[in-house]
């Protein structure tokens, strides 16, 4: 059990690793031959999960959901982009973070009544009705679909780097003063492997013909800028999604359950403050002013939950959670459009493939960072049962504390971005179409 963070990061790896693939591919092939590989992947691996007898097996049915998830995200958003012209996708990115938030807020509290009152299994197999719907939309809807084929090299090299190099990095934040001292040949070993390969990619995306991400796009200010505040905003929220839950068990003796059914009201509030703001981002000039003061008091929420860690109230945990919603909701939206809204609509694939990788990433680094953090103060070599009551309950307000802290100069970093990200005028049609009319889909 000392491996259940890997769970977790094992699937952010993988699909941190393939969403770049997954946008040239769609690119290349069309949106929908890629939303299909993707849920025939993403089903593979959940029918791995829900059969696996042990959890290293389920570790790797977890490394093939990812392979498949990084498809899924990035399509969906390259389909938004090829219906919606930048000015109008505001609007229907409502609909895109109604459904994002209300898994991430719902997860953690049905599974947590599975896993009380049924099996862990159903977890995984629930998937498969899901997938099943989503296909048959796929093959039927989606064929109205324009098409923008462009041809792109697949840089499976650069994937390869960047999986290796992050599962090394998180090895050995993993074991790092658990298993072994920081300092021990062990893991120097491990993280000078962790540089090596860093490095390794780093030369792959500064000497490739067409590198997994692609310097062009970085090199534009104002999608560098979007592509930081969407990550390191989004990372923050997922990252406290998976910890609030530890926390709640730990310091407040709450069950699986009832910790889970307590993100509810993160869930509801980002989702509705990120549906009203993006009615506004068509309609007024200074598009970034609501999401820069939300922000700033999503950052302040963060700082009041690492303040009250050791003597929370659930009812100011439920106000907390109601304002780092609002706060950060409408950077959301936000950062997707002005986005879009500065990339040529044949580089859209790579462009969302490369947000999402970005995304993914600091998130998959920020929960193996705040996993370390907890079990910093377990033991250096402490068994197994003992870990994992330490990473499930047994850490102290100090060590959440710190995560807090940590969370909110990540959501900080974000709100640098969004101060320098410019304000471009949102384009009122499809770039490079401008004149085809809209599918009905």
């Amino acid at each position: 059990m000392h491996n259940l963070p890997w769970l977790i990061t094992a699937f952010l790896i993988a699909s941190t690793a393939l969403t770049p693939l997954y946008g040239k591919f769609a690119d290349i092939h069309g949106r929908r031959a890629a939303m299909l590989i993707g849920l025939a992947i993403y089903m593979t691996g959940s029918l791995i999960c829900a059969a696996s007898p042990t959890m290293l097996m389920l570790i790797c049915g977890r490394v093939v959901q990812g392979c498949g998830a990084g498809g899924l995200v990035v399509t969906a958003n390259m389909i938004l982009g090829d219906i919606a012209a930048p000015k109008e996708r505001g609007r229907y990115y409502t609909y895109f973070s109604i459904a994002f938030t209300t898994a991430g807020g719902s997860g953690p509290a049905l599974g947590g009544w599975i896993s009380d009152h049924l099996h862990w299994s159903v977890i995984f197999l629930w998937n498969f009705p899901l997938c099943a719907i989503a296909m048959v939309l796929a093959l039927t809807v989606l064929r109205r679909l324009p098409r923008y084929e462009r041809p792109h090299r697949l840089d499976f090299a650069g994937a390869v780097l960047v999986m290796a190099a992050s599962s090394t990095f998180m090895l050995a934040l993993n074991l790092g003063g658990v298993r072994y001292a920081w300092l021990s040949p062990p893991m120097l070993a491990l993280l000078g492997c962790a540089l090596v390969l860093g490095a390794g990619f780093v030369a792959r995306l500064l000497t490739a013909r067409e590198p997994l991400i692609p310097i062009a796009i970085l090199a534009d200010p104002a999608a560098r800028l979007a592509i930081a505040a969407h990550s390191f905003g989004w990372g923050a929220i997922v990252a406290l999604n998976v910890f609030l839950p530890m926390y709640l068990q730990s310091m407040l003796g709450w069950s699986a359950t009832s910790s889970g059914l307590s993100l509810m009201i993160l869930m509801v509030t980002l989702n509705a403050s990120a549906g009203l703001s993006s009615q506004l981002l068509g309609r007024v000039r200074r598009y970034k002013m609501l999401p820069l003061l939300c922000l700033c008091i999503g950052v302040g929420a963060v700082i009041a939950l690492a303040a009250s860690a050791g003597t929370m109230t659930t009812g100011k945990f439920e106000v907390i959670l109601f304002l780092i919603g609002i706060g950060f909701g409408p950077t959301a939206p936000l950062t997707q459009v002005a986005l879009q809204n500065t990339v040529p609509v044949h580089d859209l694939g790579a462009a969302l493939g490369t947000m999402n990788f970005a995304r993914t990433l600091i998130g998959t680094i920020l929960i193996a960072v705040f996993g370390a953090i907890v079990l910093a103060t377990a033991p250096v070599g402490a068994p197994a049962d003992t870990l994992t009551r330490h990473f499930l309950g047994g850490a102290s307000a100090e060590t959440f504390t710190t995560v807090f802290v940590a969370a909110a100069v990540t959501l900080a970093v974000a709100f640098l971005a969004l101060i320098l990200l410019e304000e471009k005028p949102l384009e009122e049609a499809r770039s490079g179409s401008r004149q085809d009319p809209i599918p009905k889909l």
